[in-house]
């Protein structure tokens, strides 16, 4: 039996997502096993963090400086807008650097079951940024949730009366996927976005 504050230890890794009890024990006894290298420099690396985490007020990114270095940077596309629910959907779309825009993000999307209103979300800040000028398309990078389909159709009615051309994420057939193997919502999806060929 390990004592209260490794277990404290365990307990806390054990709730970060993708690690269970088990993986938590494991990740805890390597990093006591070099306690005086991997051990500081996690422990350095989370202080440092911890005392420099800021969410960006123009976008809603959690960096360590405001604005964040994505809106910061003068390569960006200002007149692209990508709204994404949360933070780590943000994080995948720009590690796959295939939009040279900019973001902001929700902080959440539309659930009536939740309790989470329009209100609740960043919608607001979107339409003050869109309002503002300077943005030619808005592009809707939701889930492919009912949720996020939800936010996502909440968001074109609102934006609707603004010089903006709004656009989603396509959905549908993945790169190399049979079709006996996909699901009928994503066949759905799929049918419904054809487009012409060639």
């Amino acid at each position: 039996m390990a004592g209260q504050e490794i277990e404290k230890l365990t307990g806390a890794l054990a709730r970060l997502p993708g690690l269970g009890p088990r993986s938590a024990r494991r990740a805890v006894l390597w990093l006591l096993k070099r306690r005086e290298t991997a051990l500081v420099q996690l422990l350095d690396a989370l202080g440092e963090v911890r005392s420099r985490l800021v969410e960006c007020t123009t976008c809603g990114n959690i960096e360590t400086s405001n604005p964040c270095p994505i809106c910061a940077d003068p390569r960006r596309d200002a007149r692209q807008l990508c709204v994404v629910e949360d933070v780590p959907d943000l994080w995948a779309l720009d590690r796959a650097r295939l939009f040279a825009g900019r973001y902001h993000v929700l902080g959440g999307h539309l659930s009536a079951l939740d309790g989470v209103g329009p209100d609740d979300l960043a919608i607001g800040a979107l339409l003050a940024r869109v309002e503002a000028g300077g943005i030619d398309e808005v592009v809707l990078a939701m889930n492919a949730t009912l949720e996020g389909q939800t936010t996502a159709h909440y968001l074109a009615e609102r934006l609707e009366g603004l010089p903006v051309r709004v656009t989603q994420l396509a959905h549908g057939l993945p790169v190399g996927g049979e079709l006996d193997y996909m699901d009928e919502g994503t066949l759905a999806q799929a049918l419904r976005a054809r487009r012409p060929v060639g």
